[in-house]
């Protein structure tokens, strides 16, 4: 096989929405990426096509999440003889806990940033520098960004968040919030009726104000806990897992979307 920087870009294929930012951040015009959870999709619910299959096994590196996050895609890349960064092998989740949505905090996606930059500079050394220099840049937005929640979540009349599945466990400890999510981590899962009892009286003796739906995960159990527990209001928090493409052609990112959420979390738990 012709090296990579023989042959021109990088081909690096992704295996979702924010795995593939940070590549084409940190790669710039030294890659070309390829995300296989098309715009829109929810990548737990990822089914590969034989041309993905070939995508994986033919890029001169691949990203996963690792942990099962998505299996087809990890058990494609397992049959790889090139080069498979998994994130979750170098930002680990905490402790036991199965939660794989470490991108949603900044600090975690920093990491995995790094992690990324490291990787490209292994696999293309012709443009070690490049790939550094692209990491600093996005990491010094990124550590803005942390600086933002932390002092936009520091001063709040609540600090309890209730979202449709358990995807902001790790936003809500970088900034001291309480997550209780209706679904678990799939957010595919049926939550069951004393779940929805428990978070209902939760609401209703705390004083929430706002139930959060997601975006690629249907509305509707998240409504009838806000029917529940009083007629509390329903806002989308994006867990960033698949932007759509008119999204994408509007200009949404990572840090678009990320500033959105901590405007929307502010208003819900007003914060000052």
């Amino acid at each position: 096989m012709a090296s990579a920087a023989a042959r021109g870009r990088l081909a690096v294929v992704v295996a979702f929405s924010p795995l593939a930012e940070a590549v084409r951040q940190v790669g710039g015009r030294h890659v070309r990426v390829s995300d296989l959870t098309p715009a829109g999709v929810e990548p737990h619910d990822l089914e590969l096509t034989t041309d993905d299959v070939d995508a994986i096994l033919d890029a001169d590196l691949a990203v996963v999440m690792g942990h099962d996050f998505q299996p087809a895609v990890e058990h494609s890349a397992d049959d790889r003889d090139g080069p498979t960064l998994t994130v979750l092998d170098h930002v680990r989740p905490r402790g036991r806990t199965k939660d794989p949505h470490v991108w949603l905090d900044p600090v975690r996606y920093r990491a995995i940033v790094d992690a990324v930059a490291k990787q490209l500079a292994r696999v293309d050394p012709a443009h070690r520098s490049d790939y550094e220099a692209n990491a600093a840049r996005f990491d010094q937005q990124l550590s803005v960004l942390d600086a933002a929640y932390a002092r936009g979540l520091a001063d709040c009349t609540s600090r309890i968040v209730l979202t449709a599945h358990e995807a902001f466990g790790y936003l809500a400890r970088r900034y001291h919030l309480e997550p209780h999510g209706i679904a678990g981590i799939d957010p595919d899962a049926e939550p069951d009726p004393d779940t929805l009892a428990t978070l209902a009286d939760l609401a209703r003796r705390e004083g929430v104000t706002t139930v959060f739906t997601e975006t690629l995960v249907s509305p509707k159990v998240a409504r009838t806990l806000a029917r529940e527990a009083g007629g509390l209001r329903t806002v989308v928090l994006d867990p960033l897992e698949g932007l759509s493409q008119e999204r994408i052609d509007a200009g949404d990112d990572y840090l678009t979307v990320m500033r959105r959420n901590l405007a929307k979390l502010r208003t819900a738990l007003r914060c000052t």
